[in-house]
């Protein structure tokens, strides 16, 4: 642990300080120890530093709060990430109200070359969770490197971080609070999977409530430290909705799901597509192709082929149709394939013989 990182953590617990009082302090004095170290006066030299503000800085109450923090981060084996490190999440950098610390438990590499941040509404649909589930795994085809973020919350986030578990892929969950505490309760045997390839992260000491308005606070980081966030499912409002305007502040991509325009769930994301916010969703190929990622895909795609030689272009359209949104019933199938449900049901079966596809109960089909 570094000599400063005492330092480093009481310059969050000063009352009064936010982000932009810190960097500021940090950029006029220079070194985290100093600003305790600094006397009255030369504090008051400082430009808009409040008397109240020096005042807590020469608190010595602020030292022994972070010497408490530092034992607990200590006792847990936590990382401590400073804005300044190069472990901390570059991207977020360049966000002007970025906090100035991060508590990690874990293992990740937070500054991988492609990071996706996967929201969405806590009352997610089966269709939301099996896209979800779709999308993640279609990732992990293209680029088993790449980073899922998302929030740990009910619904889209917690399918997020399961299906980048199952996939393979590294997963970080930001949290709303501090790391002596998993909220939801019931995601706590996911947290704990989540340590061996990913990070549970936050700017919250411990002994801080999951309280409403520090969600904000942390879908600014989920937003932040991704090239990309991805909207799957939301209601009118949320907090997924909140996530997409701050990405869109930062500059990041933002791409949403569309529904049919009577889905509760799907209104969030139909207005940001119709307001410009987003980028309609349609595929992950889609997404990787915006995203400028699409060679890997392309070559995960003529594997496939590869796997399944000598299917006729209406075959390979049925299976790229399962890929997106297996299991599906016939007459959906049909609908979305624009295909007659009786031409569908002959070339379904001769998939079947080829060993492609799978027949469910109720004229249900998935890739076998």
């Amino acid at each position: 642990m570094n000599h400063k990182t005492l330092y480093r953590i009481a310059l969050t617990l000063i009352k009064g300080v936010g982000v932009m009082h810190a960097r500021n302090l940090m950029e006029i004095v220079g070194d985290e120890e100093a600003i305790f170290r600094e006397s009255r006066q030369r504090l008051k030299a400082i430009p808009r530093l409040p008397e109240k503000v020096i005042d807590e800085i020469r608190n010595p109450e602020v030292l022994r709060r972070a010497e408490k923090e530092l034992s607990f981060v200590t006792r847990n084996n936590l990382q401590i990430l400073f804005f300044t490190d190069s472990s901390y999440p570059q991207r977020l950098t360049q966000c002007i109200d970025a906090p100035v610390l991060l508590y990690g438990k874990g293992e990740a590499d937070l500054n991988r070359s492609k990071v996706v941040s996967v929201v969405g509404t806590r009352n997610a649909t089966r269709q939301g969770t099996q896209f979800c589930e779709t999308f993640i795994r279609e990732l992990s085809a293209s680029d088993p490197d790449i980073l899922v973020v998302s929030g740990l919350a009910y619904g889209i986030d917690i399918s997020a971080h399961r299906s980048a578990l199952k996939e393979g892929l590294s997963t970080v969950a930001v949290l709303a609070h501090g790391l002596d505490r998993i909220y939801p309760s019931p995601h706590r045997q996911t947290a704990v999977e989540m340590l061996r390839t990913g990070l549970l992260l936050t700017e919250f000491p411990s002994e801080t409530n999951p309280d409403r308005h520090n969600f904000v606070k942390r879908n600014r980081i989920v937003a932040g430290m991704a090239d990309a966030v991805v909207v799957i499912e939301s209601g009118e409002k949320g907090g997924s909705l909140t996530t997409a305007d701050i990405a869109n502040s930062y500059f990041r991509e933002v791409f949403a799901l569309p529904g049919r325009v009577k889905d509760q769930m799907s209104a969030g994301c139909n207005r940001l597509i119709a307001d410009n916010q987003a980028v309609l969703l349609r595929s992950t190929e889609q997404f990787l192709i915006h995203m400028g990622w699409e060679k890997e895909f392309r070559g995960v795609q003529s594997t496939q082929k590869e796997l399944f030689p000598g299917l006729s272009e209406e075959e390979e359209r049925i299976c790229s149709m399962l890929s997106l949104h297996e299991p599906m019933q016939v007459n959906n199938l049909s609908v979305e394939l624009n295909i007659p449900v009786t031409e569908l049901f002959l070339t379904l079966l001769e998939l079947e013989v080829k060993n492609v596809v799978r027949a469910l109960p109720g004229g249900v089909y998935q890739l076998a």
